[in-house]
């Protein structure tokens, strides 16, 4: 099956970041097949029959070559549904995916709520490991730090924008 894996704070190829082949080598060396990654912002396309445990030795790699960092795994196929979800909405220039390693966020809480509404941005969708957030201002990104707010954990997010050109590329819909 194929998996998209979101790497928190990454930067391909600058200072201070792993190089595509660094993260292409990591993820393969770890056990996965078909391994490309999409834009330089740390998203990985792969196959894999256990996706966390080969996204843990991958980020173990990286972490022994110098690159500390968090991953997100979500399989393709859901997140090829949220992308089509969304790929119409009137504000998706503004809509971003974050994901997380805790459970759905339950979007009804106050401290949730709260918390978005203090960042300008409010979450339309949760999942396990997952949410869809709508920020108040363009080119603002919002989402991430709330849910590391309320989650306690690290987390990292893209636009819809980029979900849904990485699932036309990739064929995933």
């Amino acid at each position: 099956m194929r998996y998209v894996a979101y790497l928190r704070n990454v930067n391909q190829g600058q200072r201070g970041h792993p190089s595509t082949a660094m993260i292409r080598d990591a993820f393969a060396a770890a056990g996965c097949h078909d391994v490309t990654t999409f834009q330089s912002n740390g998203t990985v396309v792969f196959g894999a029959t256990e996706p966390d445990a080969v996204v843990a030795d991958a980020l173990a790699m990286l972490d022994s070559l110098g690159y500390p960092t968090h991953g997100f795994v979500m399989p393709a196929p859901e997140l090829a549904e949220i992308a089509r979800a969304y790929a119409a909405a009137p504000e998706v220039s503004r809509m971003e995916l974050t994901l997380h390693g805790g459970e759905a966020i339950d979007l009804d809480e106050d401290e949730v709520e709260r918390a978005a509404a203090h960042r300008r941005c409010r979450f339309v969708a949760s999942g396990p490991g997952w949410v869809v957030s709508v920020n108040e201002r363009e080119r603002e990104s919002n989402a991430t730090p709330v849910v590391e707010q309320v989650t306690g954990g690290p987390a990292t997010s893209r636009s819809i924008g980029t979900v849904v050109r990485l699932a036309r590329r990739h064929e995933l819909w």
